[in-house]
């Protein structure tokens, strides 16, 4: 399982900057590995992105923008997903992992099933 982080290095927004940093930031933090895929700098990234994101989890109008989170070619979620994942302690779930014994994670799943 390899997961897969979209991103775009020239993007001029400053929140998706900011959401992808916030990102890529947690998985180094938790040593969890991940490739980073940059859709500005390479046009099959950009595609594969696109056509992998779901029907449901795309913009009204326009293309899904990065950060957009896959474990191996099964679309996670977007930034949103990811931030609510985090703020439940449940980001290895969501991230399809087992979650690492003594992680917050870890011991709130050990508590629901106590």
């Amino acid at each position: 399982m390899v997961i897969r982080v979209y991103i775009a290095s020239s993007s001029g927004s400053t929140a998706i900057k900011k959401q992808q940093q916030d990102v890529l930031g947690f998985l180094e933090a938790n040593k969890i590995e991940f490739e980073e895929k940059d859709i500005a700098a390479n046009e099959e990234n950009r595609k594969w992105m696109r056509e992998n994101v779901p029907e449901e989890s795309r913009p009204a109008s326009g293309n899904p923008l990065p950060p957009r989170i896959f474990n191996d070619s099964r679309y996670l979620g977007d930034y949103e997903a990811f931030f609510e994942a985090r703020e439940n302690n449940a980001v290895y779930a969501f991230l399809g992992l087992t979650a690492p014994p003594g992680s917050k994670e870890a011991e709130a799943l050990a508590k629901q099933q106590a």
